[in-house]
Parts: C-alpha cells; structure tokens; sequence
C-alpha cells in the first residue's frame, strides 16, 4: 500500500488493460476510479431503487408488526410521539448516508466509505469491522421479518381455529416457507427492478385501504385523549421514562435498514444524485404512513386489552377483527400486510446479498472467492444469495430454543446498524468534512449537525436498547443484546486473525495505486 505521505487516499485499481474498465459510462469510469469494475448491470430506475429502500424500511408495516411490545412499553403515547422522535433520528441518518453515497456512490456503502476516511494505519480494520456489522445486521433483520411474517401467518390460521395453540415450531415452519419464497424473488436479475416498484405500489396500496377502511367501519372511536395522552407500562420498570425507551426499539426497529438503497449504487445510473433521493425519499414517505397509519387505528381500538391478550399472537389481526366484526374480512386486510411484508423480505434478501457480494470482492468473508461471483446468466450475485437466505434459515431454529435469545438478535440488528453507519461518520469527522470532495448531494453544517445526532443516538441505543425489556428480571426475560454483540465481535475478531488481516482488500489480480480524485 502506498505510504500514508505520498497521498490522502490509497485504492484498489484495476489495470489499465482491463476492458471493463475502458467504459466510455460515466458511472463505470467513476466505478473504476475507486478500484472496480462493472460486474452489475445498471436495470434499477431511481423509482425502482426508492422501491427497494421503501420496502425494506417499510415503516406502517414496521409498526403493525412491533405494536404487541409497543402497547405495552407505553400504549398510544410511545408510538405517536415516538414516530416523531424516530423521524427526526433517521432524517440525521439518511442525510449523513446520502451525502458519503453522492461523494462515493459504491455498492460496499459504508464498509467503503470507512476504507476511504479512515487515517491509512486502521482502515482496513474500520472497513472490515463496518462491513461485518453491516452484513450481520442485515441478516438479523432478515430474520426478525421472516419471524413477524410467520408469526402473522399462523395468526390468522389461529382466528379461524379458536381451539387451536400456536406452538413455536408452527411459526418456525411458516418462516422457513417464507424465506424460501422470498429468496425465489431475488434469482432474476432483469425481474427485480419491477419487483421493486411493484412492492412499493402494493405497499403503499395497502396502507391506504387499511387506512381508509378500518376508521371508515369500526363502530366507535376512542377519545383524542386516548391516542395522544394514554401511557401505558406493563413492563414492570418504575420509571415510566425507561419503559418509554425499552419500547422506542420497536419503533425504531420500524425506520431501520436505511443504507439499503447505497448498496445498489452500481445497480442505477446517475448514482450520486439517484441514492440519495432514494434515502431521503424512504424516510418522508415512512414518517407520513406511520404516523398516520398509527393514529387511525388508535382511534379504531375498541378494546385495549384483549389487544394485549389476543391468542392469535398479532395484536394488529385482532384490532382489525375488532373493527370489522368478521373474521374473513380480518383476514383479507392482514392479507395486505403480509403482501407488503413479503416485500420488505424481498427487498432485505436483495439488501443483504448486495452487502455479502460486495464484502466478498474485497476478501472480506470466508469463501470469498465463492460468494463474489456474479452469475451472468440470472444478473445477480447468486452465491452470496444463497449464503445469505440460508443463514436466515439456521438463525430460525433459534426461536425454538429461546424466544428470548431470538428476539435479542433482531434488537441488535437496529443498533450493529448504527454502529455500521458510524464508524465512517466518525472518521468523516476527523478527517475533516472541508476536506473531502463531496458529489452533488452536499448540506454543509445541516450535513454536520446529522452526523453529530447520527453518532450520539448509536452510544444512546448501544447503552439503553441493551436493557431488559421487562422487569423483574430473570433468565427468561432477560436481554441478551449484550451477548449477540459479544458473539459477532469475537468472531469478527477471530476471522481477523485468522484470515482478514491478510487478505482484506487484496484482490487477486489487482494492483494499488495511488488515487487522489474522489477524496482530497
């Protein structure tokens, strides 16, 4: 690698003979500059990229699937004003995302950018860290889905067989089909751009008849005061201000995965001023479904606590089936939600592929080799596909072991995020953002202000997501948040020394050169 003296900024470039790299495209060449070639083919629309990013976040859906530990972590008043709260984090964190995916529009996203900030003697450790994190976010979050999906599924089965127990391994069985299904989605390049937008018309279809028709028919409403000033806590903690944060995760959990739409940036022309469009696009369109979404069926509760009781496991089903009065019309507007959240599936098996394949073209996975492969024929990288969905389907098992344990895995993906996220803000920060050379999208002190709210809610998160959620404590309700952290740090570490300090960011056949263009 080129001494730290000689320039501010060190790539992997291909040889000059390379004849991917020779691309009159403007996006290819800007690609090749930072050391890679065009192995994707540009079919995504910025419209089918804020599909993709839109779907996976997928707020209104996000908070129908976290309402049973919302409305018992604070009721109306957590979700209402903590949507809000939420908006404004994300707002900062989609601001800091765009503007580092215009100045460096790649598909590593921030494991890339940690590389390309970070003083030369620890960027390779910053960017493999942040990759890490990065991918095993993705997959917990995958997971937490496939779990939400399945859980909703065995729901409904359940509103039609009062009789009927829903056992552990019935919602694991759900959650392995849906997986599979969803991971059929993903196999065909050319498909996915319309799967894309077809997702956020179904999503956002969906939000608004459920929106319109719940209100429309429940036969009361409740007061104005029931769904801006109710704070409930059957969480067990004395301090209503912790059972208010124990369950913000929830909510926040609703406005994850925003570095989706980075990740695709060698999917979409124009990339620098595409992505952050995509970005920003997903969080003013999450704000206004949640909140709204929330409100409206706030007012259209009929009975709170048989929400809290309901045997079918998903407090949404219930409340529909309490405005409507009938079980098949219940049913058909969970239907929608399940439609929408298949497409947040879809669009989180896309997200992580992208985060594995381009991870591994940098040598940063085991296999390496094996997972960088982009298969010609289907347009996707297939392997690590595959690799990726098949790990969701392991970490499934987990539910049948500890609900617990599995539930703090899908808590860590929020926060691994965060942290995924901070680590090239931190080092944008040091360097110095007067000295980076940023693309189209560019706040200037807003863009500052972002980082700084960016980096002080992942300490927030990683110090109070880590409480138990309910108290008193004891080994079966307790937060193993810690523990998950614990677990993917030491094997990040461990694969560190054993293999990723030698090959991370050696690239057979590529040689480093000096490369001052994007960041000076």
């Amino acid at each position: 690698m080129a001494p730290p003296n000689e320039a501010k900024m060190a790539v992997n470039r291909l040889p000059n003979n390379d004849s991917k790299s020779s691309s009159p495209d403007p996006d290819a060449a800007l690609l090749a500059d930072m050391g890679y070639v065009q192995d994707m083919k540009r079919n995504f629309s910025v419209w089918s990229v804020l599909g993709v990013g839109f779907s996976l976040t997928n707020s209104w859906f996000g908070i129908s699937t976290a309402l049973v530990t919302g409305i018992n972590s604070g009721g109306p008043v957590l979700i209402i004003y903590g949507i809000i709260l939420i908006t404004f984090v994300s707002a900062s964190v989609g601001i800091s995302l765009a503007e580092l995916a215009s100045a460096m529009p790649n598909a590593g996203g921030q494991y890339f950018w940690a590389y390309e900030l970070a003083p030369p003697k620890f960027a390779k450790f910053a960017s493999y860290l942040t990759g890490w994190f990065a991918w095993a976010g993705s997959i917990f979050t995958s997971a937490s889905v496939a779990l939400g999906l399945g859980s909703a599924v065995m729901g409904c089965v359940q509103l039609f067989r009062p009789e009927m127990t829903i056992q552990r391994w019935h919602i694991l069985l759900a959650y392995l089909a849906i997986n599979t299904l969803s991971f059929l989605f993903n196999t065909h390049g050319r498909l996915l751009p319309t799967i894309a937008t077809l997702t956020l018309y179904i999503s956002l279809l969906s939000f608004l008849t459920i929106l319109i028709t719940i209100p429309s028919v429940a036969p009361t409403h409740q007061p104005p005061s029931f769904v801006f000033a109710t704070f409930t806590n059957n969480t067990g903690w004395s301090s209503p201000s912790i059972a208010f944060i124990v369950g913000l995760t929830n909510t926040n959990w609703a406005f994850a995965c925003l570095d989706c739409a980075t990740h695709l940036a060698e999917e979409v022309a124009n990339p620098s001023r595409m992505i952050p469009i995509a970005i920003l696009g997903t969080v003013a369109i999450g704000c206004v479904t949640s909140w709204t979404y929330s409100v409206a069926m706030f007012f259209s509760i009929q009975d709170l606590q048989a929400l809290l009781d309901t045997k079918t496991g998903v407090p949404i089903l219930e409340l529909f089936y309490q405005a409507v009065r009938s079980k098949g019309a219940a049913v058909a507007l969970e239907g929608l939600i399940l439609m929408t959240g298949m497409g947040c599936l879809v669009a989180s098996h896309t997200w992580q592929s992208r985060l594995c394949w381009s991870f591994a073209r940098d040598n940063g996975l085991p296999f390496s080799r094996f997972l960088s492969r982009v298969d010609d024929k289907l347009g996707v990288p297939f392997n690590a596909h595959l690799v990726s969905c098949l790990i969701v389907s392991v970490l499934g098992f987990l539910y049948l072991g500890s609900v617990t344990a599995f539930n703090s895995m899908a808590a860590a993906c929020i926060v691994l995020l965060y942290i995924s996220y901070s680590i090239p803000i931190f080092c944008l920060l040091v360097k110095g953002r007067e000295n980076v050379r940023h693309g189209p999208f560019w706040l200037g002190w807003v863009g500052k202000v972002a980082n700084w709210v960016l980096l002080g809610w992942t300490v927030f998160t990683f110090v109070m997501y880590s409480f138990p959620p309910v108290m008193p404590v004891r080994l079966g309700n307790m937060n193993y948040v810690c523990v998950v952290y614990g677990v993917v740090f030491a094997g990040v570490v461990g694969w560190w020394h054993i293999e990723g300090k030698g090959s991370f960011k050696e690239r057979g056949g590529v040689v480093e050169v000096v490369q001052d263009e994007v960041v000076r």
